[in-house]
């Protein structure tokens, strides 16, 4: 396990928070635009010290479920890590989602920084994003954007911004997602 001075930024995160102020802006099933309200589960598990040669990474292994509000059965998940670089000073977030995604996003970080800010571009060799062929093809990521705050109320409040590729459609819809949360 690692001390939390050895997770940076990140080590207010470990532990369970959960959020039902949740807002999907997304696309809908014709394509057009759907907006949904949602409720949150964050776990955030401390992984210890990861050595890369001469990095040294800390982080924290996470799951995110969420469900639209009087839903029982959740609309996404994702399983990762976030990672503190404290020699670059610089956070990171890897994660899968169950449709056939992966980001590995990153920003620069001070070890005692409340907001933190990552991002994600398609065809990058670091910090970058793969989709499966479908994805790809019918809703293709092109750029990921996330910005967290760590409130002095004790609240964790991010804007996620997945700018998406779609045939047929001009601009870039931009799939987003917003929440407060609170430890429990």
């Amino acid at each position: 396990m690692s001390d939390a001075n050895e997770l940076g930024p990140l080590a207010p995160l470990a532990g369970v928070w959960e959020g039902d102020q949740g807002t999907d802006v997304a696309p809908s099933e014709g394509r057009g635009v759907e907006t949904n309200a949602f409720r949150e589960r964050m776990v955030f598990d401390p992984i210890g010290r990861v050595r890369n040669h001469e990095q040294s990474l800390y982080g924290l292994r996470y799951a995110t479920t969420a469900w639209r509000l009087g839903e029982a059965d959740p609309f996404h998940e994702e399983v990762g890590y976030w990672l503190w670089d404290g020699g670059a000073g610089q956070v990171m977030r890897c994660f899968i989602v169950p449709r056939g995604v992966t980001v590995l996003a990153g920003g620069d970080a001070a070890v005692d920084a409340r907001k933190l800010v990552m991002s994600a571009e398609l065809g990058s060799p670091v910090f970058g994003i793969a989709s499966n062929p479908f994805l790809d093809g019918h809703f293709r990521t092109v750029r990921y954007e996330l910005s967290v705050t760590l409130d002095p109320d004790g609240s964790l409040h991010y804007e996620e911004d997945t700018q998406l590729q779609i045939p047929d459609q001009p601009e870039i819809f931009h799939h987003t997602d917003s929440n407060t949360l609170r430890k429990v």
